[in-house]
C-alpha cells in the first residue's frame, strides 16, 4: 500500500514549469530520473550518518572494544573491497545496474536491522558487529560501483561534475543535519534503534528507485571468462598513467582513512570525554566543510584544472589529519574549546575529501570508454582500498601498544608525506580534463 501511494506522488504541472523556467538548459535536474536519484541519494546520506555513530558507539560504549578491536571493525567493513572489488566489475559490465544497487542496498538494510534484533535478543557481541560491518562493506562495493556507472548512463560524462557537485551539495547538508540527529537518536534510544531509522530510509529509497522510468540497454553477452574480463580491467588501468597515478594515490588516502575511522571515535569519547550527543553536534561541523567544498569543486576545477583540484583536497584532507592527534582533552582549560577545535578539525578532513573525490571521480570516468567503465570502476575501488584493511589493523594495533594519540600521529606523519608526494612527485597538476 505505501508503496502504491509513493507511486502516486507527483510534482504539480505548475511547479514543473517554474522549474522548467529557473533550471539552466544544460542542468541534470531538469532529469526527472536523476532527481529520482538524487532524492534515494539524500536518504542514503542521511541514514549513514546514523550508522556512522551508532555502529561503532555500539562497539565502543556498549561492548567495550579496544583499540585493536576497533581496527578490526574497520578492517571488516573494508574487506569487501578488496575481495569482491574486481568480481564487481564483471558483473556490472554485464548487468544492467539499477538492479544490482537495488539488491545491495536491500542487503544492507538486512544487515543492520539484525543489530537491534541481537541487542533486543541479547546475543549482540563483536563478532556479530564484524560480519554486519563486512556486508554493509559488500554492498558499498557492489552497490557503490554501480550506482557511479549507472549515473553516468543516467547524466553522460558532460554532466558528471554538474551531477556530482549536487551530490556533494546533498552531503554536507547531511552532514550538517545528520550528525546532530544521530548523536540525538542514540543518547535518546540508544544505539541499537537508532539504526532502524536507517533502515526504514533504506525501504523508502527502495520503492522511491522502482520509479525511475530509465531503462539501461542489457549489456552485450560476453563468452570471456570472467577472470579474462577482469585481466582486462587491471590491463586497461595499468596503461592509462593518469588512472595509474590516481590509484596509488587515492590507496595511500584510503590506507590513511581507515586508520583514522578506526580510532577517531575511541579518541573523542575516551580520550577527549566526548559524550555520542556531544559528539555528534561536533561531527556537523564536517558538513559545513562539505558544503564548502561542494561550492569550491567548480571554480578550483576550472582554475587548476581538475588535476589541481585533485590535489587541492589532498592537501586540505592532510592538514585535517595532521590536527587530530595535537586537540588536547582541556584546551585553554575548557572542555567546549576542545569540542570546537575537534569540529574543526572535522570540517578540514571533511572538505579535503570532497575536494579529492569530486574531481577524483569525474576525471577517471571521462577517460573511460563505455565498454570497461564497470571493470574500470571496480578494478579502481579494489585497488585503491584494497590497503584499507592494513591501514585500519595497523592503527588498531599502534593504539593499542602505544596509546591512541599516538598511532592517530602516525596517520598526520604519513598524510603530509602523501600530500608532498601528490604535490611534487606526480603530474596529476597537468591533468586539465
Amino acid at each position: 500500500m505505501f508503496s502504491n501511494i509513493l507511486c502516486e506522488i507527483t510534482i504539480p504541472p505548475f511547479v514543473t514549469h517554474w522549474l522548467q523556467r529557473r533550471i539552466p538548459a544544460d542542468s541534470v535536474m531538469r532529469k526527472a530520473d536523476f532527481r529520482r536519484f538524487w532524492f534515494s541519494s539524500i536518504l542514503a546520506h542521511f541514514g549513514a550518518q546514523i550508522t556512522l555513530l551508532a555502529l561503532p558507539i555500539c562497539a565502543v560504549l556498549m561492548l567495550h572494544a579496544t583499540p585493536a578491536q576497533m581496527g578490526t571493525l574497520a578492517a571488516f567493513e573494508s574487506l569487501p573491497f578488496l575481495l569482491f572489488g574486481l568480481p564487481s566489475g564483471v558483473l556490472l559490465d554485464r548487468s544492467r545496474r539499477l538492479p544490482v544497487m537495488m539488491a545491495s542496498d536491500l542487503m544492507v538494510a538486512i544487515a543492520l536491522a539484525s543489530v537491534p534484533l541481537a541487542w533486543w535478543l541479547g546475543v549482540l557481541n563483536l563478532p556479530w558487529l564484524y560480519a554486519v560491518g563486512f556486508v554493509i562493506g559488500a554492498g558499498h562495493v557492489v552497490g557503490g560501483s554501480a550506482e557511479q556507472v549507472f549515473l553516468t548512463f543516467l547524466v553522460g560524462r558532460d554532466g558528471l561534475v554538474d551531477a556530482q557537485s549536487k551530490f556533494a551539495a546533498t552531503e554536507s547538508a547531511a552532514r550538517v543535519v545528520g550528525p546532530g540527529m544521530a548523536g540525538g537518536l542514540v543518547q535518546l534510544l540508544g544505539a541499537p534503534i537508532a539504526i532502524l531509522c536507517n533502515v526504514a530510509g533504506f525501504i523508502v529509497s527502495l520503492l522511491n528507485l522502482r520509479r525511475i522510468r530509465t531503462r539501461e540497454p542489457q549489456p552485450p553477452p560476453s563468452n570471456a571468462h570472467p577472470l579474462r574480463d577482469i585481466q582486462e580491467g587491471l590491463v586497461f588501468v595499468w596503461r592509462q598513467p593518469l588512472l595509474r597515478t590516481l590509484a596509488w594515490v587515492s590507496a595511500c588516502w584510503h590506507l590513511l582513512f581507515y586508520g583514522y575511522t578506526a580510532l577517531h571515535v575511541i579518541f573523542a569519547t575516551r580520550v577527549l570525554g566526548m559524550s555520542a550527543g556531544t559528539m555528534g553536534m561536533a561531527n556537523m561541523l564536517g558538513g559545513l566543510g562539505v558544503l564548502a567544498a561542494s561550492l569550491l569543486v567548480k571554480p578550483l576545477s576550472k582554475r587548476f584544472g581538475t588535476g589541481g583540484g585533485i590535489l587541492v583536497g589532498l592537501c586540505v584532507s592532510a592538514l585535517g589529519f595532521a590536527l587530530v592527534p595535537a586537540i588536547p582533552a582541556a584546551l585553554f582549560g575548557s572542555a567546549g574549546w576542545t569540542v570546537a577545535a575537534y569540529a574543526m578539525v572535522v570540517f578540514w578532513i571533511d572538505c579535503g575529501a570532497t575536494l579529492f573525490f569530486v574531481p577524483y571521480i569525474a576525471l577517471r570516468q571521462r577517460v573511460t570508454p563505455d565498454a570497461v567503465l564497470g571493470r574500470m570502476v571496480a578494478t579502481m575501488r579494489a585497488l585503491t582500498v584494497a590497503a584499507a584493511p592494513l591501514g585500519a589493523l595497523l592503527a588498531g594495533a599502534l593504539g593499542e601498544g602505544f596509546g591512541v594519540r599516538e598511532g592517530l600521529g602516525c596517520i598526520a606523519v604519513g598524510a603530509l608525506l602523501l600530500a608532498a608526494g601528490g604535490v611534487f612527485g606526480t603530474r596529476l597538476k597537468e591533468a586539465k580534463e
